[in-house]
C-alpha cells in the first residue's frame, strides 16, 4: 500500500514553501505538480526543483482525470507527491484522484495551502461568511458565452451575498483571462439578458496577484474598472452584495478608484 500526497504550494514564491513540502519532495519515489486549476508564481516549480535534485513531472488535467499516470506511480512507488498551486481539494479533480486511490487500495493524505477562496476576499477585506456560491467565467468562445456564471451572481445578490468570480487560464498556452475581459462580458451579456445586474455606476473589487509582493486591488464603478490596467495575472473579481457591511466599506476605501486616475491600484502599505 503506499501514500499519494496532495500537497498544497499555496499562492506565494519558492520562498513561502514549507520545509515540510521541501521535504516531502525531495523524499517521495515520484513528484508531479499540476498549474491547471490555478498557477503559482513564476519560477517556484524550476527553483523547488533545483533545490531538491529530482526532476518534477508537469501534467495537464487530461492526465489526471485518465489517473493511469498517477496509480502506475503508486503501484511502484511508496510515497507519490502531487504539488498543486492553492489547495488542493478546491479543485473536484483532485477530490476524485483521492477517491481512486482509495479504490485502488492505496491511501492519501493533505498538506492545506492558501487559496484564493479565501485570500481574495482576506486581502479585499470582505467578511467571509457573506458569500455565495463561487463562479468561474470560461474564455469567450465563437457561440459560447454562457450565462450561468452571470445567473449565479444575480442569484446570490439577491440573498444579499458576495460572489467570488475566478477566471479562466490555459498556463500551457500562457493564456489568462483578464479581469478587464471578465468585466466587459457580464456588460455585453447585460445588454441581451434583462433585467439588467450590472448598470454602469455598479460597483465591483478586483484583486491580482494575491500573495504575492505585487499584491493590488481595486473597487469601483464596473464601468471604469472595465477600462482599468490591473498588470500581470493571475486576477480574481468580487461582486459585493449592498449595502456593505460599516467595516468591508471602510477595508474597501484603500481601493477605491480616484476619481482623476481610475486605473491607479491600490496596494498594501
Amino acid at each position: 500500500m503506499s501514500v499519494l500526497w496532495f500537497v498544497g504550494l499555496g499562492l506565494a514564491g519558492p520562498q513561502e514553501i514549507p520545509p515540510r513540502v521541501r521535504q516531502l519532495t525531495a523524499e517521495a519515489g515520484a513528484v508531479f505538480a499540476e498549474e491547471y486549476t490555478s498557477r503559482v508564481s513564476p519560477g517556484t516549480m524550476d527553483a523547488l526543483e533545483r533545490e531538491v535534485g529530482r526532476p518534477i513531472v508537469r501534467v495537464d488535467r487530461s492526465a489526471l482525470e485518465a489517473e493511469g499516470l498517477v496509480r502506475e506511480a503508486l503501484h511502484h512507488h511508496a510515497q507519490v507527491v502531487l504539488l498543486v498551486a492553492g489547495d488542493p481539494f478546491v479543485a473536484t479533480t483532485h477530490v476524485a484522484l483521492r477517491v481512486a486511490a482509495e479504490s485502488w487500495g492505496h491511501e492519501w493524505r493533505y498538506v492545506p495551502g492558501a487559496t484564493v477562496a479565501t485570500a481574495v476576499p482576506g486581502f479585499l477585506g470582505l467578511q467571509q461568511y457573506r458569500f455565495g456560491r463561487t463562479v468561474s467565467i470560461p474564455f469567450p468562445e465563437p457561440n459560447f458565452t454562457p450565462r450561468s456564471p452571470r445567473d449565479a451572481i444575480g442569484r446570490n445578490r439577491s440573498a444579499g451575498l458576495h460572489t467570488l468570480v475566478l477566471l479562466d487560464l490555459r498556463p500551457d498556452l500562457d493564456r489568462y483571462l483578464t479581469a478587464n475581459e471578465a468585466l466587459r462580458i457580464l456588460i455585453e451579456q447585460d445588454a441581451s439578458f434583462p433585467p439588467p445586474l450590472f448598470p454602469p455606476e455598479q460597483p465591483v473589487a478586483v484583486a491580482a496577484r494575491v500573495g504575492r509582493d505585487d499584491a493590488a486591488g481595486w473597487f469601483g464603478p464596473i464601468e471604469a474598472l472595465s477600462r482599468a490596467d490591473f498588470g500581470p495575472p493571475l486576477h480574481a473579481l468580487v461582486v459585493p452584495a449592498l449595502p456593505l457591511h460599516f467595516e468591508e466599506a471602510a477595508a474597501l476605501v484603500r481601493f477605491r478608484l480616484p476619481e482623476d486616475r481610475r486605473s491607479r491600484p491600490a496596494s498594501p502599505a
